[in-house]
Parts: C-alpha cells; structure tokens; sequence
C-alpha cells in the first residue's frame, strides 16, 4: 500500500464530490480526459515513491552546507529535481503559450501533493520556482517572459519569494530594502532578506528572487513597496546568463524540520551593484506578491494536509501489523495478541488522523477547483464571486490544516509508541517538517486577522453569506437520508452560530476588541467548513451504499459515514465553545499587561 497518496480517496473527491471531469469540456482543457489524468497521477506517483521518498531521511540528515559563501545540498537532491523536470512537472499548469502543459490546477495540485508526502525538503524548490514563475506570467513584460520563464518552465533555474527581513519577519509594513533607478529599466537592490527558502543552492546556474523593495520618496508601509525579479547571475540580451549580480549568502539557518531545503539570509549590493527587474507598476509590489503569496498559502495548507496524510497511512500500515496487548475483553494471557488496531484508543488517534486529512484534502481540492472554474469562466460577474470566495477560504485553507493535520502528525507518532520517536519510522521526521507549515507563508494569527479583519469586513459579510448558503444547500441535499439526521442538525446550528458571532463581531466598533480573538475565530470557521465538506462526502457515501459494492467498496463508503459521524460528535461542539467565546466579546488577552508575565 502506498505510504504518499490514497488514490481511491483521491479519486473519490475529484470524479464523485467535484466532478472535476466537467471541465475537460471547457477548450483550455480538452487536451485532458479522466484517463490522460491517470497516466499523469501514475507517473508522478511512481517518481515520487521512486526517486523523493528513498533520499527524504537523507537530506532530512544531511543539511545543507556553507562552503566559501554557497550552499551545498546533497547530490541527491538535484537528481531528484532533474527527473522532475525531465517528467514536464514543472510546466504542468502554464499555458501552452508560456511552454506549458496548460493542464487543470487540480491535477497540479494532485501531483504536486503527492511529492510532497514523498519529500518535503526537496519537493520545496519546485513548489517555489512555480509560484515565482507564476508571479512573472502574471505581471512581468513580454520581453522578461521570453527570457525568463523557458529556463524556469523547464527547471534549469529555480525561483524564490524574498520578503521578511532581519528587523521585520512578517512586518512587511517595515521593508526597508531599497530600489533606485539605474537606468536602462534596471534598478539597484540594497538590503538584506531573511529566512528566504531555497535562497541558494548548487543544483541549478542561476535562481529568480523576486524582491520586496522601496523607491525612494514612496510611500509609507506597504503601499510604497515595489516588486522586482532579481536574478542571482545577471541575464544577458540573449536569455544567456551573465556576470555575478552580487546577491550575497550571508548565512544559513538550520530548522526544526525540512532540513533538506535550504533556508538562507540573503544580501543585496554588498560588494557591487544588485540589479533587477520592476515586477507590475511602482508602488503595487504589494498587490502583485500576493498573487504568489495566496498561491504559496494555499500550497502551504495542502503540503500540512500530504505530510499528515503520509502519516496517517504509516500509522495505519502499523497499526494493521504491530501485534501487542488483548483487547479489554479478551484478558487470557494464553491467548493470541492482537493487531494493535483492535484496542479502541489506536482506532481513535486514526480516526483523528483521518477526519482531519480527508476533510483536508477536500478542502484543498474544493480551492483548487475554484481555481480552474476562475481559468475558464467567461462572465466577468462570476469570476468576481470566484474570486471573493477563494479569497475568504486562503486563510482557511492554509491555517485550518497547519494546525488540526500537524496534530494528525502527533496521533501517528502516539500510534507507533516508542518506536514514533525514533529516525527508525519516518512518522517524527513527518511531524518536524509539518510543524513549519505553522508559520509558512504567515502564522495562525496573522490568517485569523485577513479572515476576520479583511476578508470578512471587506465586503460586510456578502462573501460569508454566499459562503454559508451554498453550505445550507448541502444540509438540504442530505435531508433524505437518515443515517445523517444528526449531523445535518448539528451542522445547522454550527451555521447559525458562526452566522450570530459573525453579526456580533462586525457590530463592535472597536477594532481592537473586534479582532482580539480572531484566530479562535479562524479555528471554529475551519470547523464549520470541514464539517460542510464531510457532510457532502458523507451523502455521497449513503447514496452510494444504496446500491450493490464489492466489499472493498463497501467498506471505503461506511468509512467515509463513521469519519464524518466522529467529526461532528468529536469536533464540531468545540467549535461551538470557540465561536461561543468570540460572540462574548472576551477581552481576556486584550486585557492582560506585560506585568501578567513574569
């Protein structure tokens, strides 16, 4: 059995709850049919369990080194990435004017989640060279196009995003990089960024950082940032790299987890002039980085979602074969003992582990479905609900899995006992590299103030109110069937509280209070939208159970109807108590003081 991908969950979600297949019709995509998307799956699974899994405990040990001002990865680590683009991987989701396979994001998603369970570590240059080459598609000029993105599309350079800084992190507001005209549209980049992943590395010639910096007399805060594409070797005329462009490495940082990626703090003009390219219009850096930024966060959610998955189907393969103990009524100490799977508690960690990555995983899939409906939809009014609806799940769908499917990662741990804290099972390695999903690509709190500081206010509700009545139409959906009577009614009073809280909220005109507790709110929103999505798949299940199944199909379809059943008795009442708590306007944390600290 697989140990990165469940595929029939997968298909499941994609052909029998989204039915992604409708868009095979639309003429973007109708290069692609059910069975072209299985041969890609195919591949990108066999690469995957063949090439990124066998070194993941390799690069997770061997670090990447600083040697004479470079990072060095293990050579292992470039081979891997060289048969991922030799496979196309990542060309996959660009137009086909760009050089790109201009496949569904859904099936990019899908086989970049499968690399990822294989091997985080490595699988992060490629997930990042995607995004900066999506960023430039999206606002670089043609003539950068044409130079750039060939190189990148066929992943002979890597890309990077550089924002925090030393004296900043997640501030963006306090940049202070600076960009000065140097004339022949090129601009002189002095600063220093930190913590940028994949900032150097010796596998590819050149990278592509694209840069957070001020002009000067811009602005204050965020609206005077400007984007820039700066290479590390300067491009010449022809595409063909040229001199040093003298982006320093002044140091690598060495983290909890994703070790095999490296993670770098980068200087800019130390030694001679830093050249690069605007990126968009001067002053909308900031605008344009969050077409890479909400990518990264949704890419981020899914990689917490393939790390928890990978542990859940470790554990699970365990538990299956780990003989130990009686079960409770079996006390004989002559008998047999039993698969671990037996005792009550072990199937209560996997049942944790499951609600919360297939509820995960539909999640991420339903987003990037939105994506793809967004790609092809022609009327301009529908592409804005898309938009609005996307944007208020980002938070969601990054945060909600960082948090509930790193704890997945720990029931795995549990489940393995002694042997889930040792190098000897990849179920710790797994848990280290999703604790850094907490805070990749902004923390749980600052994803709790764009949901309820933004992206609900923004429009005073409208987008929420959509949000809730397309949930409300999947309550409806499952009235005929009894076997979720209690989780329709439980769901439904979810709806209502998250709708109450949400109207008390937008009420306080006091900002401070309002957003005090926004990141518990964030969290019992996660619920109320895992909760929907279980809901669905949990009548699709019944629906199906209705007709004739081989046993294996039976039992996938009960599956889906106990873990939906686990969800709404074990989860959805804390969220309840949460959103209980914000609609109280709590100021407990506002309140408190430095003295309160010792």
């Amino acid at each position: 059995m697989s140990q990165i991908v469940n595929r029939r969950d997968l298909d499941f979600v994609m052909y029998e709850m989204l039915h992604v297949e409708r868009l095979f019709s639309a003429k973007r995509y109708s290069a692609y049919d059910r069975e072209a998307v299985t041969q890609i799956f195919d591949t990108a699974q066999a690469m995957a369990e063949e090439i990124f899994q066998p070194i993941a405990a390799l690069v997770d040990a061997q670090e990447p080194d600083f040697v004479k001002g470079k990072a060095i990865v293990p050579p292992q680590t470039a081979q891997a990435l060289h048969a991922f683009a030799d496979a196309g991987f990542f060309a996959l989701p660009f137009d086909e004017e760009a050089g790109g396979l201009q496949a569904p994001w859904f099936v990019h998603t899908a086989v970049g989640g499968m690399f990822t369970a294989a091997n985080t570590s490595v699988t992060n240059y490629a997930f990042l060279t995607i995004a900066a080459a999506n960023l430039l598609f999206e606002f670089g000029s043609e003539e950068l196009k044409k130079r750039v993105l060939p190189r990148m599309l066929a992943g002979e350079w890597f890309g990077t995003m550089c924002l925090s800084e030393p004296q900043a992190g997640s501030s963006l507001a306090d940049i202070r990089t600076t960009a000065t005209d140097a004339g022949d549209g090129l601009y002189s980049i002095r600063g220093s960024k930190m913590w940028i992943s994949g900032g150097d590395q010796d596998i590819t010639d050149n990278i592509i950082h694209m840069v957070l910096a001020r002009l000067p007399g811009g602005p204050p805060g965020t609206k005077g940032l400007s984007l820039f594409m700066v290479p590390k070797q300067q491009i010449n005329d022809d595409g063909s790299m040229g001199a040093s462009n003298n982006v320093r490495l002044a140091g690598l940082n060495h983290k909890l987890g994703q070790r095999g990626t490296t993670n770098c703090l980068l200087n800019f003009g130390e030694g001679g002039a830093t050249l690069g390219y605007m990126i968009g219009e001067p002053n909308s850096g900031i605008e344009c980085m969050f077409h890479m930024m909400n990518e990264a966060r949704i890419g981020v959610g899914h990689a917490s979602v393939m790390a928890a998955l990978a542990g859940y189907l470790h554990s699970a393969d365990y538990a299956r074969n780990r003989l130990q103990g009686r079960r409770v009524d079996q006390r004989d100490p002559n008998s047999p003992q039993v698969p671990i799977v037996e005792h009550v508690d072990v199937r209560r960690m996997l049942m944790a582990q499951k609600s919360a990555v297939e509820g995960a995983q539909a999640l991420c899939f339903y987003c990037a479905m939105l994506v793809d409906q967004l790609t092809v939809e022609p009327n301009a009014g529908r592409r804005a609900d898309l938009t609005s609806l996307l944007g208020l799940l980002t938070p969601v769908v990054k945060a909600w899995p960082s948090e509930h499917c790193l704890e997945a990662n720990k029931w795995a741990i549990q489940i393995l006992g002694g042997y889930g804290y040792t190098n000897d099972h990849p179920v710790e390695r797994l848990y280290r590299d999703n604790r850094l999903n907490h805070i990749h690509e902004g923390t749980f709190g600052i994803q709790g103030l764009d949901l309820l500081g933004r992206k609900v206010t923004a429009d005073d509700g409208v987008t929420l109110n959509r949000l809730t009545a397309i949930i409300r139409a999947t309550i409806s959906e499952a009235a005929n069937e009894p076997l979720l009577t209690e989780d329709r009614v439980d769901l439904t009073k979810l709806v209502d509280a998250l709708e109450f809280t949400t109207e008390t909220l937008l009420g306080c005109k006091d900002v401070a209070l309002r957003t005090a507790n926004a990141t518990i709110y964030l969290d019992a929103f996660g619920h109320v939208v895992i909760g929907w999505l279980w809901l669905w798949q949990a009548r699709i299940a019944a629906q199906a159970l209705s007709n004739p199944l081989s046993d294996g199909e039976r039992a996938f379809y009960e599956g889906k109807l106990r873990a939906c059943r686990y969800f709404t008795r074990h989860q959805l009442p804390l969220a309840h108590a949460r959103f209980d708590l914000c609609a109280s306007l709590d100021d407990s944390c506002l309140s408190s003081c430095e003295a309160d600290f010792g």
